[in-house]
């Protein structure tokens, strides 16, 4: 019997964890893959399930590939984005709520 057989041991734990960040922590450049979108109330815009809505309808969904294209001059906001094959303007509060896997760099 193996040494190592009898211990409760989860492949998941050996695995490091994929980097997830938030679109609005993006510079210009910035690429990846969108995990999730989960809006809060905390930054005083829209109610959460309305952001959220709003998010989805405009194609920011699980799997779609996302990349900065602009920022604006005052404060980097808002931005410009690469949705898949559309282009995107938005405001970095609202980019808060889209979750994103960055492209590993090649």
């Amino acid at each position: 019997m193996h040494p190592l057989a009898d211990l409760d041991t989860d492949i998941a734990s050996f695995v490091a964890p994929a980097k997830r960040a938030t679109l609005a922590d993006g510079r210009r450049g910035f690429s990846g893959v969108i995990v999730d979108v989960q809006a809060s109330d905390a930054d005083g815009g829209l109610p959460a399930a309305e952001l959220e809505r709003r998010l989805l309808e405009m194609g920011f969904v699980e799997g779609a590939r996302v990349a900065i294209l602009h920022e604006g001059f005052i404060g980097r906001d808002p931005i410009c984005v690469r949705l898949d094959d559309m282009r995107v303007a938005l405001r970095r509060r609202d980019a808060r709520s889209v979750l994103v896997r960055p492209d590993v760099a090649r």
